[in-house]
């Protein structure tokens, strides 16, 4: 259906017409990491990173929007990855605390 360079632009497009201003009115925003054989990689941010309803959001919004507009999209996947130095940060916090007992 698109290229692989196609494909990224017009899922970058869906998401900053038809999910990115839902997102806004919760202070949060979407990535887009990835595309690989209809499986669709997003990363969240600002206040929806670590949203306790991400998943739904990822379900009832992203992904009906996406597939909705390129029915060749298989799956999106939310990517919450941790960075290297807040898991540094946090264990640090943790041995302090451990050794304070």
């Amino acid at each position: 259906m698109f290229a692989k360079d196609d494909m990224f632009a017009e899922i970058e497009k869906i998401l900053e017409v038809n999910v990115r201003p839902k997102l806004a009115d919760h202070y949060g925003d979407i990535k887009l990491v990835s595309e690989n054989d209809g499986i669709v990689e997003v990363k969240f941010l600002g206040q929806c990173k670590g949203c306790l309803s991400a998943k739904f959001t990822i379900e009832d919004v992203v992904e009906v929007e996406l597939k909705k507009a390129i029915p060749s999209i298989k799956k999106v996947i939310l990517n919450n990855d941790v960075n290297e130095e807040l898991l540094d940060q946090a264990r640090k916090i943790l041995n302090e605390s451990n050794r304070a007992k």
